[in-house]
């Protein structure tokens, strides 16, 4: 006994509290969703994105004109989702809002990758829960099997490739790959695609 009192303790889990207010809602509306997420989301079939798109607002997501998520993508609490329009979101994905995530406009989440906006203190014997915004801009494309970090904000037009690791921002118009993601080229388009976007926006406005 005296030798195990003088182990050094890194984490007691038996002390561990969540923050107040920190879900963001109350303990029944956190459960009531986890219920519509199971019975009524997941069950819907492929083609019901309109379906799913209202349901997510009606718990507090603001989502976009025409956004496409899959219904075996997982959102912890949809109050702290925001999607911009014609963003998709594919399957399998994990929306880890426990803290606020921001997908721009565009913007393609791909298959089986983690968007984590919360973690915990290491250094904390308690295991102290923090959450962090995570920002994806406008005409991102996180591919497969991705893993954000949370704090993290991607910039505008960037790639993240397949099973990156996302630590630390990145910067706008990059393709980054590796774990750590780093940049390692511009993202480029060709000159006839460029013009038909400018044009069709120009129509637009």
């Amino acid at each position: 006994m005296p030798a195990e009192q003088n182990v050094r303790r890194y984490q007691d889990l038996s002390s561990f509290r969540l923050p107040p207010g920190f879900r963001g809602r109350s303990a029944i509306a956190v459960q009531l969703w986890w219920l519509a997420q199971a019975l009524l989301f997941r069950t819907s079939p492929q083609i019901m994105y309109a379906w799913r798109r209202w349901l997510l607002c009606r718990f507090g997501a603001k989502i976009g004109k025409d956004v496409r998520i899959r219904p075996s993508a997982t959102i912890t609490y949809p109050w702290k989702l925001s999607i911009g329009d014609y963003s998709w979101i594919g399957d399998d994905v994990t929306l880890y809002t426990l803290g606020e995530i921001e997908i721009g406009s565009h913007a393609v989440v791909s298959q089986r990758s983690y968007i984590c906006a919360a973690s915990h203190d290491p250094s904390s014997t308690s295991f102290d829960i923090f959450d962090r915004k995570i920002t994806i801009h406008d005409e991102c494309w996180i591919a497969t099997d991705v893993f954000v970090a949370p704090g993290v904000t991607v910039g505008r037009g960037t790639v993240v490739g397949a099973r990156s690791s996302v630590f630390s921002d990145l910067p706008a118009g990059m393709v980054c790959v590796g774990s750590p993601a780093k940049p390692v080229r511009q993202r480029t388009t060709s000159p006839a695609q460029a013009a038909l976007s400018v044009t069709k926006g120009a129509f637009q406005m």
